[in-house]
């Protein structure tokens, strides 16, 4: 179902279907997100049913910056306490039940937005295997896929966006992965930097997976180039109402958010890429994620060993060591700069054959760089490379 529009009645319904599904037994989790009351140190509000003594309670985690507190309360003196902090303490309730899922969202100014979707019920036999359905980590009823084109008026998916459908379940997939391994995993609130966000696919797609689905605080920039997409995305983030999503005019090197949690850099070309990490790591970013592409600066200086030579004589084999070469350095790099990396091949999100992508998430505690690094000059020797622009940049030079 596409989302309810804007009216008075929104808190209500709301707090109707929340008092049906305790009163049913059917309250899953509810998570109150987007604090603006009065203990500046709370910053959200988990509920979920219990059992204590064969009494029906409600389980309220109150989640503050250095401590959590734990309160059981019975199901209406519950109901009253999260009815009173909806819109006074908290601007977004997400209501998971057993058949439905309710968002409710409220504008600076107070206006309420409800959003409401069904939950896929099993099929009563047992499936095989192959027709099971794929776990997606979006539904097509959000907001903002009806404002960026992917669905249309009825929420229902437009054939042609098919696969961008499938490519931005699978980045929020590994996102969503990274994340819970990371130093971030608890985090209330979490800052995310998206460089050459394009149309902004993706870059929502994230904001909507911190604030909906996960509940938490965000503050994520997407930055571009033309000054045609930015307004595009401003537009359509204010259509949808994300607060804490916003676009800018500019590229890596131009734009660089105070606070960095999550950088990501899909497809920028060169040592582009190269900027990006960097900018990253120099924020202690606990997450890069980054696609590469058009590697340029090691092929030039790059000479034959002799053992290669049968295979490198052909230029389409130099070029794919090259590129083999370039995203080994930086990967390594990063290890040697405080993260675990993963090199995998991901789905192409613009329809070309660059689907590599580099996992970087940072270490709770730092390693030996020392190990890393003679890796890193030992296959800079065995090519010939002289330079290669993160390790400039990581050692203060000016590329």
């Amino acid at each position: 179902m596409p989302a309810v529009n804007t009216d008075l009645d929104a808190r209500e319904r709301f707090l109707e279907a929340l008092r049906q599904s305790v009163a049913a037994g059917q309250l899953v989790k509810l998570v109150l997100a987007r604090h603006v009351g009065p203990t500046p140190e709370l910053e959200r509000i988990t509920v979920k049913p219990m059992q204590i003594k064969g009494q029906p309670r409600l389980g309220f985690v109150l989640r503050h910056k250095t401590r959590d507190l734990t309160r059981h309360l019975a199901p209406e003196e519950g109901l009253q306490q999260i009815a009173a902090h909806l819109p006074a303490d908290f601007r977004n309730a997400h209501l998971d039940t057993e058949n439905d899922t309710w968002q409710l969202e409220f504008s600076k100014k107070g206006k309420p937005m409800l959003h409401h979707a069904s939950v896929a019920k099993p099929v009563a036999t047992a499936p095989q295997a192959h027709d099971r359905e794929k776990h997606r980590y979006l539904t097509l009823q959000r907001p903002f896929l009806g404002a960026l084109g992917v669905t249309d008026a009825r929420g229902q998916l437009i054939p042609a966006m098919s696969r961008k459908w499938k490519q931005i379940n699978k980045f929020v997939e590994v996102f969503d992965h990274a994340l819970a391994s990371s130093p971030l995993r608890d985090a209330a609130k979490v800052s995310v930097a998206d460089f050459g966000s394009g149309k902004g696919y993706l870059t929502f797609a994230v904001h909507d997976h911190l604030t909906h689905t996960l509940g938490r605080e965000a503050d994520v920039t997407g930055v571009e180039l033309r000054p045609d997409m930015v307004e595009l995305c401003n537009q359509a983030s204010a259509s949808a109402e994300h607060p804490g999503l916003h676009f800018e005019c500019g590229d890596v090197r131009s734009v660089i958010p105070a606070q960095l949690d999550v950088m990501i850099a899909l497809h920028a070309c060169d040592i582009a890429t190269d900027y990006a990490i960097h900018t990253g790591i120099q924020a202690g970013a606990a997450i890069i994620l980054c696609s590469p592409c058009c590697h340029k600066e090691l092929r030039p200086q790059m000479r034959s060993p002799e053992v290669l030579g049968p295979m490198l004589q052909y230029g389409l084999h130099m070029g794919q060591q090259a590129e083999m070469a370039t995203d080994a350095l930086r990967a390594l790099l990063l290890e040697a700069s405080g993260y675990d990396t993963k090199v995998f091949e991901f789905v192409s999100l613009e329809h070309t054959s660059k689907n590599k992508m580099i996992l970087a998430v940072k270490r709770p505690q730092p390693r030996d760089a020392a190990p890393v690094m003679a890796k890193v000059q030992a296959l800079k020797a065995f090519y010939g490379v002289r330079t290669q622009c993160l390790e400039g940049l990581l050692g203060g030079e000016q590329v």
